[in-house]
This record gives C-alpha cells, sequence and structure tokens, in this order.
C-alpha cells in the first residue's frame, strides 16, 4: 500500500465532535486523511478490538492504512495495517519482528538519536514531535527547527510533525522537506471535521 503521509488524523473520543468515532473518521477521510490511526487510552480491550474492526471496514472502502496506538496485540487481532509505538512502548525491533515485513510501523520520536535509532530498527515512518505545545500531550518535549532540520538530514523515511498543529502553525513547517502534518484536535474537534481536513490538507500541500 503507498502511503499518503500528507493528512495523518489520530482519534480522541474525549475531544471529537461527532456521536461517534465512526462517523469521526469517515468524515476525516472525506476531507481527504491518508493515514488513520485509533488512539484509545482508557477502554478495555474487547472494545478496543471491536471498535478497530469497526474502523477497518470504513478505512478499507477508502483505500487509508488504519495504524493501532501502541497495542501491538490490537493490530495483530483485527489484521490492521500497521502499528504506532511511542519510545516507552515495546521497543520498534521488537514490533517489527512481531507484525513482520508487511505491515506499516511507525515510531515517535523527539530528537536526532531517537529517529535515527527508529530508521534502523525498521521503521516505515517517524512521528516527529511535539513541534508545537499541545494540550493534547502536556509532557512532550519541543522539537526546535535546528533539530527537525538535523533529522531530516539523517533520516532516509517519511518524517510526519505532531503537536499543536492547525491552520494557523503548520505554515511555520513548509519548506522542510517534511512528509506530513498528524493531527487530533484540528480536525476531530472541529465543528465540521471534513472541511478542516480538507482545508488542512491544501495548506500543506499549496
Amino acid at each position: 500500500m503507498k502511503v499518503d503521509y500528507s493528512l495523518y488524523v489520530c482519534t480522541d473520543r474525549d475531544l471529537m465532535s461527532s456521536p461517534t468515532i465512526e462517523e469521526s473518521v469517515t468524515l476525516a477521510l472525506k476531507g481527504g486523511a491518508g493515514v488513520i490511526q485509533l488512539r484509545e487510552k482508557d477502554i478495555s480491550g474487547r472494545k478496543f478490538y471491536e471498535e478497530a474492526l469497526s474502523l477497518l471496514s470504513i478505512t478499507k472502502r477508502y483505500g487509508v492504512p488504519l495504524l493501532i496506538n501502541d497495542r501491538v496485540d490490537i493490530a495483530l487481532a483485527v489484521d490492521a495495517d500497521g502499528v504506532h509505538v511511542g519510545q516507552s512502548d515495546i521497543p520498534a525491533k521488537v514490533v517489527r519482528h512481531m507484525i513482520g515485513d508487511g505491515k506499516i510501523l511507525g515510531v515517535s520520536a523527539s530528537n536526532l538519536e531517537e529517529a535515527v535509532r527508529a530508521e534502523n530498527d525498521g521503521a516505515d515512518y517517524i512521528g516527529l514531535g511535539a513541534v508545537i505545545p499541545t494540550g493534547t500531550k502536556d509532557d512532550a518535549e519541543i522539537v526546535k527547527f535546528d533539530e527537525i532540520r538535523k533529522i531530516r538530514d539523517k533520516v532516509r523515511i517519511p518524517i510526519v510533525i505532531i503537536g499543536g498543529l492547525n491552520e494557523n502553525t503548520i505554515g511555520r513547517f513548509k519548506g522542510m522537506d517534511l512528509d506530513g502534518i498528524a493531527v487530533v484536535s484540528a480536525v476531530v474537534a472541529s465543528k465540521d471535521p471534513e472541511k478542516s481536513a480538507r482545508d488542512l490538507k491544501e495548506l500543506w500541500l499549496n
């Protein structure tokens, strides 16, 4: 599957304006999201599994990958397109072995050392951030412009930036040869998620 990382949307049931997560994701996809990440922190494994299955049927219709945040077991159980792990999760090298070469592996990084290690460990892309202070991850370390440039210079795999990105902030990062923007509230909390997704993607690409 060729992946369009330009607009990467993460779910958040606590922030979404839509009545269901299925509707939230559908609207993001209609607006042009190229990747959906299902992120759940506070629901049971069974509920997470059922939700992932439900969303997978939607993302498949749009030809867009569904990635599971953190939970390699859920990703394997539903045969999701891949998984995204952070620095405190199961090591990327181990995850790659678990999911095989045919699945997408994303790894969070906030500095050059983490980014290079992620690539060496088999990551398909790096989620780099937070690039701007954000309310959805208030403990995140901020990655400075110089560090972003160093990482882009050293790492060959796609880089998706995350953290505080919206229509007012993404312009700061254009022209840095980055592959996409990952957003949460800028789309899922919007009163019109489809339009917000479309506008963000257009702003980023043009």
